[in-house]
């Protein structure tokens, strides 16, 4: 479709009130109204939904919008909505009433954006009805695409299935559709950018590789000795931020819930998020975090990703995630509107004898990890050479985790986005492990570093050149700063 780029340019200050696009997104518009893959690393705050949101208003036809998490996508529709454009969104927590009504707007073409979990998205009901020949799809979007590759709390396996979905689709379409995907993140190292094009069947992408170097974001690390001494550090943090808003990640549910009462029985405005809330209560959470009702919220690793939140001044992990990609995600809500904003991380003194939490978390996350793929090892020889994911599924605890795990080491493919085959691959699965192992040793340099906290991020994520020299003199490393 030839689209003059005025157009394009017009349109886009006519919907947002911009007189020119952000570098680089004018670039990575271009090539999605173009029809071409793309693989965009930019980093929080970049700017992203417009770089698909724009192609997929001009163009005719629907985008599909892939996305791990139904605040993220309500968040959008809700901007689209007040924009008065076209986008919808599904998800199993939506009435039957409102499933239909969005069913029957793709169904009669009525859509330009519709958002959908990839559980969603490989549902049958769904999947019946986009694959109609008469359903135009021009894009497939794939947000928070690191879900694919991070065996971490924020894996995904129906992230895997993702790339033979265009391929299944085109089977059911006229000859001679195209369907462009874009695959977005905020976090890739070089090993991730290469997993995420094979997995998604991408040809000739064009990449975007953004530096995360963020220069409004301190970076602070503490150690701490004591259980007592970690609240007493943390609070002494919030304190000193008055009435801003912030964030306090932790890793459990427990912990989320404890510290929330902990921190309201002092008079703070503060509510405990994680995925055991009934949906009305995250709902009201997150209303009240962005209406600065709540200045804080104790969440663990599923809040705030993608939530549009500019003002955050603070970001504190009560624990220190596992994977530098999940760090790089979560300190990234701080600063989104460009002013200062300072992240702290607390761990604990390096032998755990005085506070073993750290070493505790750790531990049990690798015996959960070996614990998948011990489960993944014992089902692969009894798989039927080809047969329904949905079977696995019911038929082994944690099949489809088993299944991802084993589409990672080659052992199985898709034939299509509901069934699987075996193929032989002489591999091990204990070199997944060994991957794991070296991007938690990573985590746990990077809290321990003596060099700048931004030098060695960004040697982490290949950016070598940038890293050369680096002070970013702001984080406690160049800072020279142990009072915090």
């Amino acid at each position: 479709m030839n689209i003059a780029w005025q157009e394009v340019k017009e349109k886009f200050k006519q919907i947002w009130g911009y007189e020119d696009f952000r570098p680089p997104q004018g670039e990575i518009v271009q090539a999605l109204l173009a029809g071409q893959d793309a693989l965009i690393i930019l980093p929080t705050g970049g700017g992203k939904s417009i770089c698909f949101q724009l192609p997929a208003l001009v163009k005719t036809g629907l985008t599909i919008v892939v996305s791990p998490l139904v605040a993220l996508m309500e968040n959008q529709v809700n901007q689209l909505k007040h924009l008065s454009l076209s986008g919808a969104l599904l998800h199993s927590e939506l009435p039957r009433s409102e499933r239909k009504k969005t069913l029957d707007a793709i169904a009669l073409g009525q859509l330009s954006l519709l958002y959908l979990s990839p559980e969603t998205l490989l549902s049958l009901p769904v999947w019946e009805i986009i694959s109609q020949p008469e359903i135009k799809i021009t894009g497939i979007v794939i947000d928070e695409v690191h879900c694919l590759t991070q065996w971490g709390t924020s894996f995904r396996p129906a992230y895997r299935r993702l790339g033979v979905v265009r391929r299944s689709l085109l089977q059911c379409k006229p000859t001679g559709t195209k369907i462009a995907i874009a695959a977005f993140t905020a976090t890739a190292d070089p090993q991730a950018q290469k997993e995420i094009a094979e997995v998604l069947e991408l040809k000739q992408p064009e990449t975007w590789l953004i530096s995360p170097y963020r220069d409004n974001l301190s970076l602070n690390i503490k150690t701490i000795w004591t259980p007592k001494g970690r609240r007493q550090q943390m609070l002494k943090f919030v304190q000193s931020k008055a009435n801003q808003s912030g964030l306090i990640y932790v890793r459990s549910r427990k912990d989320s819930q404890t510290l929330a009462a902990w921190f309201k029985s002092g008079g703070y405005a503060a509510a405990a998020y994680h995925a055991g809330l009934i949906n009305s209560d995250r709902r009201k959470i997150e209303q009240g975090w962005i209406s600065g009702k709540i200045q804080f919220v104790i969440c663990t690793s599923a809040f705030g990703m993608g939530i549009d939140k500019p003002d955050v001044r603070w970001i504190v992990h009560y624990h220190a995630p596992e994977l530098l990609a999940e760090y790089i995600q979560e300190v990234g809500r701080g600063g989104r509107d460009g002013k200062p904003a300072a992240a702290l991380t607390l761990i604990s003194e390096s032998t755990g004898w005085l506070d073993p939490e750290d070493k505790q978390r750790s531990q049990f996350f690798n015996r959960k990890l070996e614990q998948q793929y011990r489960q993944a090892q014992k089902i692969v020889d009894q798989l039927p050479n080809q047969g329904a994911i949905a079977t696995i599924q019911a038929q082994f605890s944690q099949g489809e985790i088993s299944l991802g795990i084993l589409h990672s080491m080659g052992l199985v493919a898709w034939q299509d986005p509901f069934h699987y085959c075996k193929r032989s691959a002489q591999v091990s699965l204990t070199s997944l492990a060994l991957s794991q192992k070296h991007h938690q040793k990573q985590m746990r340099q990077y809290l321990r570093t003596k060099q700048c906290r931004w030098q060695y991020l960004l040697q982490a994520f290949d950016f070598r050149q940038q890293a050369q020299g680096f002070k970013c003199g702001t984080c406690d490393r160049c800072r020279n700063d142990k009072s915090l």
